[in-house]
């Protein structure tokens, strides 16, 4: 248990590991077996432990209850004690839910289930994947609530969000120069450095 070597070989990805037991799990991701059928629904999946967990949505049980509030859930509830039961056996994260361990194990494994149909784009997480697909379907679902914008992504809407509010959290530490955007003030830096990045490909000349 404390050596490092991991004889265990997958015949189809890179993934290595200790046991055999937990090269049986791997092989299943490429078998697309679902071997743990629920009797109350169409849901199967490859492990008993996920079925058991979902056997719990066909009830109104909810075993788990905080003792910090009154909160009662079918799942562990962790938000409060910071617990991270769930450990990676290739290096130090560990996490609070199974399921984002399962994701990070990609980093591990090079598994990218998920296929675009329209390219050749693969990924692992389901949110990049899904962002993706809005490059094909030109669609916007973020929406600005001062004007008529829309964006792809999120991150995209909180920058435009910005052009609507007096706030400019970036701030020179050399000058009262503050503004919006971390880029503005990236580039605001270079006046107080004789720094020039930007150098012309056909002569010696530089710039700020």
């Amino acid at each position: 248990t404390h050596s490092k070597e991991k004889p265990y070989k997958c015949s189809v990805c890179n993934y290595t590991c200790k046991s055999s037991g937990k090269l049986k799990i791997n092989m299943l991701t490429h078998s697309g077996l679902n071997q743990y059928n629920c009797s109350k629904c169409s849901f199967s999946c490859k492990q008993a432990r996920y079925l058991k967990v979902h056997a719990r949505t066909h009830l109104e049980e909810k075993p788990y209850k905080c003792s910090e509030c009154d909160y009662s859930c079918r799942q562990l509830m962790r938000s409060h004690s910071g617990e991270k039961p769930f450990k990676c056996s290739e290096c130090n994260y560990s996490c609070k839910q199974n399921s984002y361990l399962k994701v990070h194990l990609r980093t591990h494994s090079g598994e990218k289930p998920y296929k675009c149909s329209e390219c050749n784009f693969r990924c692992s997480q389901s949110g990049h994947f899904k962002v993706h697909k809005q490059r094909h379907s030109g669609e916007k679902p973020y929406k600005c609530s001062e004007c008529k914008y829309s964006f792809k992504t999120f991150e995209e809407l909180r920058v435009h969000m910005l052009t609507h509010s007096v706030e400019k959290p970036y701030k020179c530490a050399k000058c009262n120069y503050s503004c919006k955007l971390a880029g503005y003030l990236k580039k605001h830096m270079l006046i107080h450095t004789t720094e020039k990045p930007y150098k012309c490909s056909e002569c010696n000349h530089s710039c700020k």
